[in-house]
């Protein structure tokens, strides 16, 4: 089973500048990205009812979005269970973005973390599953 998921940080122009020549608390996007990896593998620990999953592949990745002062995440996650993962993608993903607002809040108080969601999900009971783009 395998699940997808995103998010974006909309952030100033200044967060964007902090973020490429390394922020105050370090490098943002490379501890976002191991959050998002660790937030994945405690899942259960975070979200009642929520089966503890072992997970075979966790990919969070973390980039300067093109289209505006924005960071994008996106974040991959596996298993061979036998039950859904997408709990596991959205948490990584979310726990990424909380990271890139801590570590940027000093230079931007009113970043929003906007647009988390699933993208895609497959080998589950219903077989692969893509959000409708539109």
């Amino acid at each position: 089973r395998e699940a997808t998921a995103e998010g974006l940080v909309r952030c100033s122009a200044q967060a964007i500048d902090a973020l490429r020549s390394h922020a105050p608390k370090g490098d943002v996007l490379t501890t976002a990205r191991i959050a998002g990896i660790m937030a994945a593998k405690r899942t259960a620990e975070l979200i009642p009812m929520c089966h503890p999953l072992p997970l075979d592949h966790v990919d969070v990745r973390c980039d300067i979005e093109d289209d505006g002062p924005a960071v994008g995440i996106l974040a991959t996650v596996r298993t061979h269970g036998r039950t859904g993962i997408e709990m596991e993608a959205l948490t990584a993903v979310a726990v990424a973005a909380l990271t890139v607002v801590d570590m940027l809040k000093a230079v931007d108080r009113w970043m929003s973390i906007e647009t988390i969601r699933l993208l895609r999900k497959a080998g589950g009971r219903h077989g692969t599953l893509e959000r409708p783009t539109g």
